[in-house]
């Protein structure tokens, strides 16, 4: 029975021994974890700096391919010349023109410096499939979406009243459409139902709600006017 008891009191001391080490290892790793905070502290904040990505970096040729509707494939053939000029020069890419698959494939070159280079090249290319003749635009700026909606997806419209629909938002001669780009400064595809606006965030935004008070039945009159008091704040933030 004494040997039990004694290698009972044995085994909890060194249990004791050993949660002290550990507490002594935390408290040692904490105070180095502070030491270091107050010497970023004192001498200010220190940004950590990486080196600028490159494509030269990643050893792999990246690959991109747009599929172009049968009805875009005349005015890309047309147009070709003014899609291909900017990627080749600016981006630094190789283009091409698959007809037998009715897509455009985008590679990296050797020379291609930047690493979003293809994705915004895929977007022009994406933007000139939907629509958008004027889509150079994406190339040059960075906060450019497109945003796509059925004029179903707002209200459950057949027949006549998805004609209509459609034609309160196009406006007499593209009047509406135009008011609505030109006040909101985004560009707006009407393809059938289908919807593409592009521009900003806060822009499309503000041309999605326009165009869904036309398609619900606003009269026009009142969408100028909502859409003058929204255009008035938005000058007044910028």
């Amino acid at each position: 029975m004494t040997e039990v008891v004694e290698s009972k009191q044995v085994e909890n001391v060194i249990s004791e021994q050993s949660l002290n080490t550990e507490s002594v290892k935390v408290s040692n790793k904490r105070s180095r974890d502070d030491e270091e905070m107050q010497d970023s502290t004192e001498g200010g904040v220190k940004k950590t700096s990486f080196p600028q990505i490159t494509v030269e970096d990643t050893e792999e040729e990246q690959i991109r391919k747009v599929t172009i509707p049968f009805n875009r494939i005349a005015p890309l053939k047309a147009n070709w010349q003014q899609i291909y000029e900017p990627i080749v020069t600016h981006l630094k890419l190789q283009i091409r023109m698959n007809t037998k698959t009715r897509k455009v494939e985008l590679k990296t070159s050797k020379s291609t410096k930047e690493t979003s280079a293809l994705q915004k090249a895929a977007d022009f290319v994406h933007a000139f499939s939907l629509g958008f003749e004027d889509a150079v635009a994406i190339l040059r700026l960075d906060d450019l979406y497109i945003d796509s909606f059925d004029v179903e997806d707002v209200k459950i419209l057949k027949g006549d009243n998805l004609s209509r629909a459609i034609g309160r938002v196009a406006g007499k001669d593209g009047k509406t459409k135009f008011t609505i780009e030109n006040v909101t400064k985004t560009r707006i595809v009407l393809a059938d139902k289908r919807i593409h606006i592009l521009g900003s965030y806060s822009n499309i935004r503000v041309a999605k709600d326009a165009i869904c008070d036309l398609i619900i039945g606003s009269p026009p009159g009142k969408v100028y006017a909502k859409l003058r008091t929204v255009s008035s704040r938005i000058a007044e933030r910028f």
